[in-house]
């Protein structure tokens, strides 16, 4: 057999391509499948939490921020760990990014605090002197989109399997539920915030869009990973 495929050099070239294209497949198809599952505790987004993620694709932070740290030094060195593919496992849609006017964000929540980010959205440059960007004054009063919010979770839990209400996972339960939990995690962040008004309208019972985003800031990152 072996004789007569090395005196037929077409037939072995298609031989040795089908036994190293079936030993690759053996070899790669296994990882792709692991690299493609979450990460190792990776929490889904609480409700407070996806509803900043709505504002920050409705107000197009993507489209001057990445989230997606590359495997090079550099990036590594001022961003923090390169970005592993599991890690987006419950993020749709994806908001890599193609552009960074501003920093890459993956990280964000691991070095930067709630304080930080009032000040940031508030007035840029109180933080950032010459940054350009734009202030968001009005996420200080508006309030934050809860229904969407809570029909955004509970679709993924639904249609896309995300691991709500189980023992590593977020709990979503009833939109009252979630409302009261909602409100028990705008509690902690509110309480790092220094504006009055804020904290005067969850004292009446209104989140404001601010609350939301600063929640979503301060999950990028390891801060994703159920203890």
């Amino acid at each position: 057999m072996f004789n007569w495929l090395e005196r037929n050099p077409f037939f072995f070239t298609v031989a040795f391509l089908l036994v190293f294209s079936i030993a690759g497949l053996v070899e790669i198809l296994p990882d792709f499948a692991k690299a493609s599952r979450p990460t190792e505790n990776l929490k889904p987004y609480s409700m407070l939490e996806t509803a900043g993620r709505q504002l920050y694709i409705k107000e197009s932070c993507n489209a001057c921020h990445s989230q997606l740290v590359r495997p090079f030094k550099s990036e590594t060195d001022r961003y923090g760990a390169y970005s592993l593919s599991g890690e987006y496992a419950y993020d749709r849609p994806f908001l890599w990014g193609s552009k960074r006017t501003g920093p890459d964000l993956h990280r964000v929540g691991d070095y930067r605090t709630t304080d930080w980010h009032e000040n940031h959205m508030m007035d840029p440059t109180s933080v950032v002197p010459g940054s350009i960007m734009p202030a968001y004054k009005h996420m200080f009063k508006n309030a934050a989109d809860i229904e969407t919010a809570y029909a955004e979770a509970y679709t993924n839990k639904v249609v896309f399997g995300v691991p709500y209400d189980q023992p590593s996972g977020i709990k979503l339960g009833s939109f009252e539920e979630a409302k009261a939990a909602m409100f028990e995690e705008a509690k902690l962040i509110v309480e790092d915030m220094k504006n009055q008004d804020v904290k005067d309208a969850l004292a009446r019972g209104e989140i404001k869009e601010i609350v939301a985003l600063i929640a979503y800031m301060n999950s990028l990152g390891q801060k994703r990973r159920a203890n």
